[in-house]
């Protein structure tokens, strides 16, 4: 990274074959990401009022968790799609290459003379 960076985006070379069906790998994922599911039942019921549907009151705060995660992840793209003509040109790739191995050295001195 420090001394040869890349000079673009493109893709290394690998005989893997694109799956069609990314909709439902990242979907799995989710549903099978089990922090989401431990955030729900530690920090969603203590907005749930006493006395009423759980299941309704679940249902509609998961709801408004993710119409905002939408909301954020639309103003993401929307937002960042003029830089990605920036971030593609020689120059800019080569100077992340160089700022990530940088801390990433930075990073392995900081271990290597930390006190135990």
């Amino acid at each position: 990274m420090l001394l040869r960076p890349r000079r673009s985006l493109s893709p290394f070379e690998t005989d893997a074959k694109p799956t069609a069906n990314w909709f439902l790998k990242g979907m799995t994922g989710n549903v099978l990401n089990p922090k989401i599911g431990v955030f729900y039942v530690s920090f969603l019921p203590q907005f749930i009022p006493q006395g009423h549907s759980l299941i309704a009151w679940t249902f509609g705060l998961v709801s408004i968790h993710v119409v905002i995660g939408l909301i954020w992840s639309l103003t993401l793209i929307r937002v960042t799609q003029p830089l990605a003509a920036v971030l593609r040109r020689e120059k800019v790739i080569t100077w992340m290459d160089r700022s990530t191995g940088m801390i990433f050295v930075l990073f392995a001195a900081r271990l290597a003379f930390a006190k135990r």
